[in-house]
């Protein structure tokens, strides 16, 4: 998952009424399409009486918010949904994405490499120092640890955590690491948007899972519905090119059940044994 590190002050003239982020994949070179996006989901808000500040908060940190009682809207990871967040929130819906070739709504992650050291398979990573943006990312680190023990491979070295996926893609070309798993979806950005990710391979995919929902607070449940139709009505009427540069096509409408099996405990031993804790 994907947490920017930017903080943009909002007009002294828009509401503050509640809290609202859109963090996962708001990378620099593409804020004013999510700017964009913000502001049609804010127009049908506003039109089904729902009132929400004008401007995206962009804390270096914006997990706080999604517990706060004022959230209107933020998107999480499904990791930390399923195992924190479930029931201490409202899911609002889950975006589709143009670029994962899974169903709607679902997306994997993709294990790169470099290109001149690239593995043939997960056996060829045993002895390969894996990269991962934080412990509780699905994409990240929760994905890849079921693959790997799975398949009964291991990547041995101890892991180095970056704190993003664009810092995992830059130390695996950097050759801090020899390999990551890294969500289709920042796949894309990276290569429209990262030189790193030039010189590196996908070498395999992670079995598809739902992709990063949309919550709200749990104060807000009896309006998640109204929420989502929002931000339904908001992405069909985009324009093709702010579309085209966050990926969406949809919202797909999924239940916390749909999210339970990411709570299934992890076998991290299995696949990293060279990891501390």
């Amino acid at each position: 998952m994907e947490t920017p590190r930017d903080r943009r002050t909002p007009p002294e003239t828009a509401p503050m009424t509640g809290a609202v982020s859109l963090p996962m994949y708001d990378w620099p070179e593409i804020r004013d399409a999510t700017d964009a996006l913000w502001a049609a989901i804010h127009r049908q808000l506003t039109v089904s009486g729902i009132a929400a500040p004008r401007a995206l908060d962009r804390s270096d940190d914006p997990e706080p918010l999604w517990t706060t009682p004022d959230l209107i809207l933020s998107q999480t990871c499904g990791f930390p949904y399923a195992n924190r967040l479930a029931g201490k929130v409202a899911l609002v819906g889950t975006p589709a994405y143009a670029v994962t070739g899974a169903e709607p709504g679902h997306y994997f992650s993709v294990l790169i490499a470099r290109k001149d050291e690239c593995p043939r398979d997960l056996s060829g990573l045993a002895n390969r120092r894996f990269a991962f943006n934080m412990a509780h990312s699905q994409s990240g680190f929760a994905a890849p640890v079921r693959l790997l023990a799975t398949g009964g491979s291991q990547s041995q070295p101890q892991p180095l955590e970056t704190g993003a996926h664009r810092a995992s893609i830059r130390a695996v070309a950097q050759r801090k690491a020899d390999w990551a798993a890294i969500d289709v979806v920042t796949w894309q950005l990276a290569r429209r948007h990262e030189p790193a990710a030039e010189e590196l391979v996908i070498f395999a995919t992670t079995p598809q899972t739902p992709a990063l929902p949309l919550i709200t607070s749990a104060g807000l449940a009896d309006r998640a519905g109204t929420i989502a139709d929002a931000v339904e009505k908001a992405i069909a009427g985009l324009e093709a090119e702010v579309r085209d540069a966050v990926f969406l096509t949809g919202l797909a409408r999924f239940t916390p059940a749909d999210y339970a099996p990411l709570a299934d405990i992890l076998p991290v031993r299995q696949a990293f044994p060279g990891r501390a804790d």
